[in-house]
Parts: C-alpha cells; sequence; structure tokens
C-alpha cells in the first residue's frame, strides 16, 4: 500500500518529545518521522507534514490543526489527542470524545485514510496508574468513534512491550526513541505497509538503590514539579513551540526538503 500525502496532527506523542534529533525542527525526530522515513521510499514524491504541538489539549489540536490538515489535501491522516486532557483534575470524558468524534467526521469526509490511537495503559506507572480507569474508558469511546467513521485503530493500549522503561524517556511521560520506533513498527504494521525497523533496546542497568533513590528525586525536581506547576498556572509545554513540518515535506532517514 503507497500513500502520497501524509498528515499527523495531535500532541507531544506525535510532534516527538522524548526522540532528539538535533538537525531536525524542535530538536526531535519522533514515530511520525519514522514512518513517514518509510512511506517516502515506497512513493515517488511523497509529501509528510506534522502539525503536532507538545502540551496541547483536543480543543487545540481542533481548533488549531484539523482545517490547516485537510487543507493539505493528504490520502494519510494520522490523529491522537485526548491524552493531556484526560490527566487534568478533572475532565468530561463524554464531552471530550463527543468533540472528538465531530473532528473525526470530518477528517474522514476528505476520504483520506484515517489512523487513530487508542491511548496507552498507565497500569505499570506508579504515578500515573490512578487514572487508568480514565483512560479505558476514553479507549472505548474511540473504538466506538473509529468504527463509526470506518477509521483504523492503532491500539497503543495493547502494545505491552512498552510496559519496558528502556523504551520511555527520562521524564517517565514520554516515550524515548525505542518507544518511538515501536510505535512506528505498529503503525506500518498495521497500515500494511512492508518496513526493515527494529527495536533494539540498551542492556538493563543494574544500581544501587541509594542511586534508585537519587535518580527518583531529580525526576521529581526537573520532570515532575514543572509539570505540576504548569497545571496550576494554566501554562502549556508548547505556548512557545510550532509545528515541527507545517507544510508537506520530502522527508528520509538524513534529509528533508519542501515539496508543497
Amino acid at each position: 500500500m503507497t500513500f502520497q500525502r501524509y498528515v499527523a496532527i495531535g500532541d507531544s506523542f506525535t510532534e516527538g518529545v522524548g526522540d532528539p534529533d538535533p538537525s531536525r525542527p524542535n530538536g526531535l525526530r519522533g514515530w511520525a518521522d519514522r514512518v513517514a522515513e518509510v512511506l517516502s521510499t515506497h512513493a515517488p514524491g511523497f509529501g509528510y507534514a506534522n502539525l503536532a504541538v507538545r502540551g496541547r489539549k483536543l480543543d487545540g489540536v481542533i481548533e488549531g490543526q484539523v482545517e490547516p490538515a485537510i487543507a493539505l489535501e493528504p490520502d494519510l491522516i494520522s490523529i491522537y489527542a485526548g491524552g493531556n486532557d484526560i490527566l487534568r483534575p478533572q475532565v468530561d470524558i463524554d464531552a471530550i470524545v463527543k468533540r472528538y468524534d465531530a473532528a473525526l467526521a470530518r477528517l474522514a469526509a476528505t476520504g483520506a485514510r484515517l489512523l487513530v490511537f487508542t491511548a496507552y495503559d498507565p497500569g505499570g506507572s506508579a504515578i500515573f496508574r490512578p487514572l487508568r480507569g480514565r483512560f479505558a474508558v476514553y479507549n472505548e469511546m474511540v473504538r466506538w468513534s473509529a468504527d463509526r467513521h470506518g477509521a483504523t485503530i492503532v491500539d497503543y493500549w495493547r502494545i505491552r512491550d512498552l510496559r519496558d522503561q528502556r523504551h520511555w524517556d527520562s521524564d517517565r511521560l514520554h516515550m524515548g526513541p525505542m518507544g518511538h520506533q515501536r510505535i512506528a513498527i505498529a503503525v506500518l504494521d498495521t497500515l500494511g505497509v512492508p518496513h526493515d525497523l527494529a527495536v533494539e533496546l540498551p542492556d538493563h542497568a543494574v544500581g544501587s538503590r541509594l542511586a534508585a533513590w537519587n535518580e527518583h528525586a531529580a525526576w521529581t525536581r526537573q520532570n515532575l514539579a514543572p509539570w505540576v506547576h504548569r497545571r496550576l498556572t494554566g501554562r502549556s509545554s508548547g505556548d512557545t513551540v510550532s509545528a515541527r513540518w507545517p507544510t508537506l515535506t520530502t522527508l528520509d532517514a538524513g534529509t528533508a526538503g519542501r515539496v508543497g
């Protein structure tokens, strides 16, 4: 299966946070870039855009990215949104999925192949495990909406090997390079696109209890505290961030250039 124009929309998950590459916009690569690199090998003149911005809640994705994505006339669209809403102290999941469903209807009406994601299962996380019920309810409603609009589901919830922390960034919230690689593999497999991507995890590092305590203390200071502070003050990590690839771009593993 080949695609000519792929547009990715969403939040930090799709922007690529946790997968650093200083040579690319925002210093990131991410699973969507990895998917685009493979898709480009199957279609001459392939174009890719990534409108995702970290910290965006569902309404921000819908209001700022859906229409610009449609204007690029893609034949493949991916969307992941709602995760940042679920992490808020109060959330009406029925209300956000109602708006999500309307956005999927708008995207599906273009005739493009539409990819949607369930949310990750936080059951293995001591920090986010209390929200597991919210994520499960959200996922069932996303599946309902995807079925309504003929969208293809990439079931993030069921990728159990992602519980291995070697897939994750040191912030414990975003995937690291191998996590993004694993999602790229899941996307390409779901689409039925041939590829030779593989996950190569580093060896387990065995440290002392003191080292583990120091690591946790550093994470609390450097990652958890700023995250909580942004939510208390109504700020977002994406307030000063722009979309990485706002126009259609040719992309391979080493180079990128605008095509339209």
